[in-house]
């Protein structure tokens, strides 16, 4: 219970705190419930689109065609749409890519609203399919994985800094502790110590994750891997519950639920 008042509160700071005011509120009704969403204003070319295509009545009809627990759910296809039982759906547009808007504030929480792509291999611009959408469900993260994932990226730069600063002087720094000359032992080793971390505090690469990012990733849950791959465009404000029920449906081969996941309409609030 109190867990999951805290989450509540979370997301109400974070809504909050990303108030949009360019865009209006965006209404997804699903035959498994109705969720609320918010475009962001900082990817206006994305928001713009959708925008247009939910006012079109674009996305009404179609279903969430790819439903992958713990990860997203996706969907808009204009194919789905009255797709017969176990047809493989979910085709793209191509007359509908557009460039990425990766932004470093907006990543993959549950409940992110983002456009799916080809592969980097067919799309190394990584543009977005925008013909379609997904939400993403996730999982949470421990702070212990969170910080096994700076550390990956972090501790191999300082140790290289200790290989061409450190190493050099071991021997030297050997010979003063044999000789049991601590002055001169501590004097060296605080000196290269300086060194190295003053060369760490700017070598570039270094990576860290945003505090919103921990903070969001531990409670809410999320995907940190489609993290600077696919435009976040969006988010989900209400209805949360509704991304774990159509996330839990029995799929087929192909990721497509069982039971049809209906995206009744979408329309502005």
């Amino acid at each position: 219970m109190i867990r999951n008042i805290l989450i509540f509160i979370l997301i109400v700071i974070a809504w909050q705190a990303n108030a949009q005011a360019n865009y209006p509120v965006i209404v997804i009704e699903t035959n498994y419930g109705t969720m609320k969403a918010v475009l962001y204003d900082d990817t206006p070319v994305h928001s713009n689109h959708y925008l247009k295509l939910i006012k079109d009545g674009y996305f009404d009809g179609t279903l969430f065609h790819r439903v992958v627990k713990d990860f997203v759910i996706q969907g808009g296809a204009q194919d789905s749409r009255n797709a017969p039982a176990g047809v493989q759906i979910g085709g793209g547009r191509t007359d509908m890519e557009l460039m990425p808007e990766f932004r470093k504030n907006r990543f993959h929480k549950k409940g992110a609203l983002a456009a799916p792509r080809k592969g980097d291999d067919q799309n190394p611009q990584k543009k977005s399919d925008a013909s379609q959408f997904y939400i993403v469900q996730g999982r949470i993260y421990t702070q212990g994985r969170l910080d096994s994932m700076e550390m990956a990226v972090n501790v191999p730069i300082k140790n290289e800094l200790i290989r061409t600063h450190y190493l050099p002087h071991k021997e030297t720094l050997d010979q003063l502790k044999e000789a049991n000359d601590a002055v001169g032992f501590n004097a060296l080793l605080d000196s290269l110590l300086t060194v190295v971390d003053s060369l760490y505090a700017i070598a570039p690469g270094k990576f860290f994750l945003p505090e919103e990012l921990k903070e969001a990733y531990t409670t809410l849950g999320g995907i940190d891997r489609l993290d600077g791959e696919y435009t976040v465009f969006g988010e989900v404000t209400e209805g949360l519950e509704v991304i774990d029920k159509i996330a839990s449906l029995p799929v087929d081969a192909n990721s497509r639920p069982e039971t049809d996941a209906e995206i009744r309409r979408i329309y502005v609030e």
